[in-house]
This record gives C-alpha cells, sequence and structure tokens, in this order.
C-alpha cells in the first residue's frame, strides 16, 4: 500500500473537535493500514513528529487517532487539511 492512500479523509466533529486541546487529530484510514504505515504516513505528509496512534473500526470505516509530540501543533495540521479549530 503507498502512503498517499492511507490517509483517507479528516474525520471532523465536534467530539473529534475537542481533541485538539489533547494536541490530537483524528483520520479516516484505509482498512488495511497498522499503525506504523498510518504513523509513517502521517509525519511524511505532514512533516511532523507523531508520539502515539490509536485505531479503531467504526461503521463509516477505520479511524485513527494521532497524538503529536510536543513541539508540533494539531491545530496547525487540522487548518492545513481543511478542518478548521
Amino acid at each position: 500500500m503507498k502512503q498517499s492512500d492511507v490517509l483517507v479523509s479528516p474525520y471532523y466533529t465536534e467530539k473529534a473537535m475537542n481533541h485538539k486541546d489533547a494536541n490530537k487529530i483524528e483520520f479516516i484510514v484505509h482498512r488495511n493500514a497498522d499503525k506504523p504505515t498510518i504513523k509513517s504516513a502521517v509525519e511524511a505528509r505532514f512533516e511532523v513528529k507523531v508520539d502515539k496512534v490509536w485505531v479503531r473500526i467504526e461503521k463509516d470505516g477505520k479511524h485513527a487517532i494521532i497524538k503529536l509530540a510536543d513541539g508540533y501543533s494539531a491545530e496547525e495540521v487540522g487548518s492545513r487539511v481543511g478542518v478548521m479549530y
């Protein structure tokens, strides 16, 4: 799987927007993507360091919550993908 296929779309609901306080951002990812693949895709695409990745499978797809390392802003990454905080 190519890195460009890993991140499907940003996930922005009111609950997902509350992650920004903890420096987290949420994406819907490819169903076959695993945590290391998601981490490397986010780091390569947005030029940030990822601290931790959580995944869960929902009816609308596989969700990944990405916590960015200190010194990087989830708010700035969100603005680059079109999610306004």
